[in-house]
């Protein structure tokens, strides 16, 4: 008899059960597997370890009150601008979410603002929604609802939970932030309606500044809760329905209902809106949310916050991007210097590469500041086993080396593209007794140089042929100078002066043959993407640098442009002052002119009309030494960002 059995033949153990360490490893193998991968490293139990081999964390998390097969998700960009990368984490989410629970992902545009909104920016919404492989079922748009939504607000404007408010903009502004309750607040139910009718009409032009707002708690210290705007006057057509309506629904008042109820109003289906996934800057909107889904009568959606993906240097704010298209800062919304997707895919950034960088993220709610090297580097880890390499030397100061023992005659071989991947294919290099070498490597040689056995230098060269191609090589910076900017920054003082800088180069012959977007590397000059090809010799192939991650290139003139901007930002200081004063002191003179031509003659004689004739001569000559100064310290501005 073993151990156990004795033990168990005593009265008070008889119930004892063994515990078999084998079944438990059997039966939770695979688990503990990846557990053991996780978080046994070399020295035995501790924390997770992180190398290869062992997967980086990713959306690992469950849903609140999920059920497999009812899940019903919603992607909601506004279509005012195109997909950025932090766009991106939430479309992935959701995706991520829906194949979990095998429930449906509807792509849903808020277009409740005519103002801001464009079929091109929905286009290229579906087209950037698409690239990184995001399946969806269907799309609608909130405007799909919209008289259920004004039916919603005149309903809520009878049970007296909404209210018209005509109060001047700035003011009803310092009324919220400060908590007083509007004069309006207490019309009656049926001045209300009244004011409501004509806000549809837009029947006089007080009424198109009135706004509908819900009545919840202006003492609340949640200001999202301080009788919030439900709906507001817009007199521009809209691009789906066209001049139909006059008023609009907010963001906040549409959200939660469409997300309730909405589908039951387009596709007579029973599914609705399970789970709103919404970044946590919305986390103090959370409140508003839920307390209209209250005062309307349906049903709570449950909503799962995660953190909003954050980059130094880096800005999102479409209202922000919008400015530098607008003001010729940028080639458009598909910039290299752009965090959009079409910009950093055009710049060279594989599709693979943002994916990963983004699931590395997880479903956190910790907000964090993240570095876009380690996204780079992630993508230089995909490109580089096999993209092809070329050679290219600067057009600047190169130079010309003759070698005594060369070929008396050029001759050509075939070699790889890549050696050591066969499916880059392969490029002819011809060899010649004079050849092109960038200046920084003939600075290297020495007259001991003379054997390509014993020398301990890589120089990059070309053969002097006619078959040479042009190349123009752009670097892009990032368009701020700071990391992040605090709420109460204006993003136009930390502009960054240099953002793009080209340099003339001569490439390899096989050059020619590039596609746009191909991906390729220039021999001890790093990474590029192809995004003008070969057309005729005049014309350069353009090739735009990949970063790699290492910082060498994107840091290196942080400083210089932060003086530089510094220094501009004092000289607009200057320029402001200077303009203050001159006008201080015209507004003198023409005082003082003003009361010598009322002393010295009576309005509307001859004498005074020679007078103010004279004066009048003084004032426009005094305006354009103005004009003229002006323009010398916009002149000066201009050269000093030259010189940048």
């Amino acid at each position: 008899m073993g151990k156990f059995e004795e033990i168990k033949e005593i009265p008070k153990f008889g119930s004892l059960v063994q515990f078999n360490s084998n079944s438990i490893a059997e039966e939770y193998d695979e688990v503990l597997r990846d557990v053991m991968a996780a978080y046994v490293g070399k020295w035995g139990l501790g924390k997770p370890t992180i190398g290869k081999g062992v997967n980086r964390p990713t959306f690992e998390v469950d849903l609140p009150g999920a059920k497999l097969g009812e899940v019903c998700l919603r992607f909601a960009p506004e279509p005012s601008g195109y997909l950025h990368i932090g766009h991106s984490k939430a479309a992935l989410l959701n995706q991520y979410f829906a194949q979990q629970y095998n429930g449906r992902l509807i792509i849903r545009f808020d277009d409740t603002n005519p103002s801001k909104e464009s079929n091109e920016f929905v286009e290229n919404l579906l087209k950037d929604i698409e690239t990184p492989g995001i399946k969806y079922d269907t799309v609608t748009y909130t405007s799909d609802y919209f008289p259920q939504l004004m039916e919603m607000a005149e309903s809520l404007i009878l049970k007296g939970k909404a209210y018209v408010d005509d109060t001047p903009r700035e003011q009803m502004q310092k009324e919220r932030m400060d908590g007083i309750e509007s004069k309006c607040r207490s019309n009656s139910i049926e001045k209300n309606i009244e004011l409501w009718r004509e806000m549809i009409a837009v029947v006089s032009k007080g009424v198109r500044n009135a706004l509908c707002r819900g009545k919840l708690d202006m003492q609340d210290p949640n200001k999202s809760l301080r009788d919030p705007v439900y709906y507001r006057c817009n007199p521009i057509p809209h691009r789906r329905i066209g001049s139909k309506y006059k008023v609009y629904p907010t963001y906040d008042f549409a959200c939660p209902f469409v997300d309730a109820k909405g589908w039951q109003f387009v596709s007579h289906a029973t599914e609705s809106i399970t789970h709103a996934l919404r970044s946590s800057e919305y986390h103090g909107r959370n409140a508003q949310y839920f307390r209209v889904l209250e005062d309307i009568g349906l049903r709570k959606v449950q909503i799962y916050e995660f953190s909003k993906l954050n980059m130094i240097y880096t800005l999102l704010s479409k209202r922000k991007l919008l400015w530098f298209v607008q003001n010729g800062k940028v080639e458009g919304w598909d910039d290299p210097r752009f965090p959009i997707v079409q910009g950093i895919a055009r710049r060279g950034l594989k599709i693979e590469a943002l994916i990963q960088f983004i699931l590395e993220q997880g479903a956190s709610k910790n907000l964090n500041l993240m570095e876009r090297d380690k996204l780079w580097t992630i993508n230089k880890k995909i490109i580089d086993p096999v993209c092809p390499r070329h050679t290219a030397v600067l057009e600047e100061k190169r130079v010309l080396l003759t070698l005594l023992d060369g070929p008396e005659k050029p001759f050509v071989q075939i070699i790889p593209r890549h050696k050591k991947f066969e499916g880059a294919g392969t490029k002819a290099t011809t060899f010649t007794k004079r050849i092109w070498l960038d200046n920084a490597d003939a600075s290297c040689i020495s007259v001991d140089e003379s054997s390509v056995k014993t020398t301990k230098l890589k120089l990059t060269w070309l053969p002097k042929i006619d078959e040479l191609v042009n190349l123009s090589l752009l670097e892009f910076y990032y368009l701020i100078t700071k990391k992040k900017l605090e709420e109460d920054e204006d993003f136009l003082d930390v502009l960054n002066l240099c953002t793009k800088i080209e340099t003339s180069a001569l490439g390899d012959s096989n050059m020619r043959n590039l596609k746009r977007g191909e991906i390729l590397q220039l021999e001890r000059k790093g990474y590029f993407i192809c995004d003008v090809p070969f057309v005729r010799p005049s014309k350069p192939i353009v090739l735009l640098a990949i970063p790699d991650g290492r910082q060498q290139t994107t840091h290196r003139n942080v400083k210089t442009i932060r003086e530089q901007s510094s220094a501009t930002r004092e000289q607009r200081s200057a320029t402001r002052e200077r303009r203050s004063e001159r006008t201080t002191r015209e507004q003198r003179r023409e005082g003082e002119e003003r009361n010598d031509a009322e002393a010295r003659g009576r309005p509307g004689s001859k004498g005074a009309r020679v007078r103010n004739t004279t004066t009048q001569r003084r004032l426009d000559d005094r305006e354009q030494r103005r004009e003229g100064e002006e323009h010398d310290d916009v002149e000066a501005f201009g050269r000093q960002g030259a010189e940048a």
